[in-house]
């Protein structure tokens, strides 16, 4: 399983395939796993209460996958951690749960119950 944060909104306005702007930006989708999953979050979405967690089933995506080194400050940092990038569209039919994913009193995130408790 791979986790992909995404407002409501576009998951809501995607058809066949979500299409996250970093895949034209980047070449891939960001991802993450359960637990680096809060990371990115924190950083990058503190505090927004628009978010869901997708839950992706790798096997069913249809591209590659690679996992690579996340990038702090413009610099790879190869001795942290490693998320999926997925290397093409998010097929609607590789997501397997959609989880809400509002953010902790002060901002920042944690990986919902729902995931946690498996």
């Amino acid at each position: 399983m791979i986790l992909h944060i995404c407002p409501r909104a576009d998951w809501d306005a995607a058809d066949e395939f979500l299409t996250p702007a970093s895949l034209d930006s980047e070449g891939f989708v960001h991802c993450s796993d359960p637990g680096t999953v809060a990371l990115p979050a924190s950083a990058i979405y503190a505090g927004r209460t628009d978010l869901l967690l997708l839950e992706v089933d790798p096997g069913r995506v249809g591209a590659p996958v690679r996992w690579e080194p996340g990038v702090r400050d413009g610099r790879v940092e190869a001795s942290g951690p490693w998320f999926p990038h997925v290397y093409g569209p998010l097929p609607r039919a590789a997501v397997v749960d959609v989880h809400a994913f509002p953010p902790q009193d002060d901002g920042t995130f944690r990986l919902p119950a729902s995931l946690a408790e498996r």
